[in-house]
């Protein structure tokens, strides 16, 4: 990977380590309009003054959009998002194994 193609990454791993920025992108992921309400409700134990900063961020980053029915990825944000998708299965094999451990 160049230099150039590794800032890039590490730029985007930033803005998505921002609290709940991916949790604000996961919750738009349907490609349903939700309102701030809404939203600040699926994404659970945000406070308002940090949805709006990420929402802020995301919209500056390209990744989020307000329509007439409320918050919406962008086209970029929703290909962030099928990439991400794996995450889903990933996930669920990832808990299994820990919930093996445990017992």
């Amino acid at each position: 990977m160049s230099s150039k193609e590794n800032a890039a990454v590490n730029q985007l791993l930033a803005l998505l380590e921002a609290r709940y920025a991916i949790r604000v992108m996961w919750a738009l992921r349907d490609g349903h309009a939700q309102t701030f309400r809404l939203l600040q409700d699926s994404v659970g134990g945000i406070t308002p003054n940090t949805l709006n900063t990420r929402i802020k961020e995301l919209r500056e980053a390209g990744l989020l959009t307000h329509g007439s029915d409320g918050y919406v990825v962008t086209p970029t944000g929703a290909e962030l998002l099928r990439r991400l998708n794996e995450l889903q299965g990933f996930a669920a094999k990832w808990s299994a194994i820990q919930a093996k451990k445990a017992k």
